[in-house]
């Protein structure tokens, strides 16, 4: 059983950068591959991005590439996103979620395999 909770979001400006933080229980969190999900109001639930267990790999949705990144830190269990130059249109709910399955790569970046999910932080981006 992993708990996730979400930090870090909040009100800032078009341009402006936040980083937001995940923190799970358990023993065995780099044995989790996380990922970052946002909803926004009326929208279904869209994949941010994903990073393997030991953090070796990540992958992006290309909405947010070269401005977000996701990183871990294991001896914490942390995992991060850092957002950059945020947008409008990345105002959502912003979760994160935990699977220890294993799958081909691209079903990550669907909610199906994520047995995990943490409540969500919002994240408003004005104009």
């Amino acid at each position: 059983q992993v708990q996730l909770v979400e930090s870090g979001g909040g009100l800032v400006q078009a341009g402006d950068s936040l980083r937001l933080s995940c923190a799970a229980s358990g023993r065995t969190f780099s044995a989790y591959r996380m990922a970052w999900f946002r909803q926004a109001p009326g929208k279904e639930r869209e994949f941010v991005a994903t990073i393997t267990g030991g953090g070796g790999s990540t992958y992006y949705a290309n909405s947010v590439k070269g401005r977000f990144t996701i990183s871990r830190d294991n001896a914490k269990n942390l995992v991060y996103l850092q957002m950059n130059s945020l947008k409008p249109e990345d105002t959502a709910v912003y979760c994160c979620a935990a699977t220890i399955k294993y799958y081909s790569a691209s079903y990550y970046y669907t909610t199906a395999p994520y047995d995990y999910w943490g409540q969500g932080t919002q994240v408003t981006v004005s104009s």
